[in-house]
């Protein structure tokens, strides 16, 4: 007979790996229209929506819970677009543009240009370097607009 047992099995002489060895993935292709499978990260520009969009039905319950814990900020609506579903507020504090979904505002009416709103911030996943407005809330409507309502 040769030197190995015929009463094994063939996969049974393969190298045994610990079970806390990470095991890579790979997909054949990455997924369209968003950047969170792109190999090549480049820095986020200023004003570029993130992808995909975080939206109210798909954040986690521990951001929501931390965002309602928050403090309140003030701003002014930079622009919002009620057919593309975001929009900008500009703080009141200054800094950058905080990136709000049409799913985080609180109201009747679709905020517009000009408009001082109050809301609360919660980080966009998937590496929580940039914040999202959550709560957001028209306080003053800016005179001499018309306004639209969502219904």
């Amino acid at each position: 007979m040769s030197g190995t047992d015929s009463s094994l099995p063939a996969d049974s002489q393969l190298p045994l790996t610990s079970p806390r060895t990470p095991r890579q993935l790979s997909f054949p292709f990455l997924r369209e229209g968003s950047r969170v499978w792109e190999r090549e990260r480049k820095p986020p520009q200023p004003g570029e929506l993130p992808s995909p969009l975080p939206t109210k039905r798909t954040r986690t319950y521990s951001a929501t819970v931390r965002a309602r814990s928050g403090p309140v900020f003030k701003g002014v609506c930079k622009n919002f677009s009620r057919s593309q579903g975001h929009g900008f507020i500009h703080p009141t504090r200054g800094g950058e543009d905080i990136f709000v979904h049409i799913s985080d505002i609180e109201g009747e009416y679709v905020p517009m240009e000009g408009d001082e709103v109050t809301y609360k911030v919660c980080p966009i996943p998937p590496k929580n370097q940039k914040v999202q407005a959550v709560e957001v809330v028209i306080t003053h409507l800016k005179p001499g607009t018309k306004h639209e309502t969502w219904s």
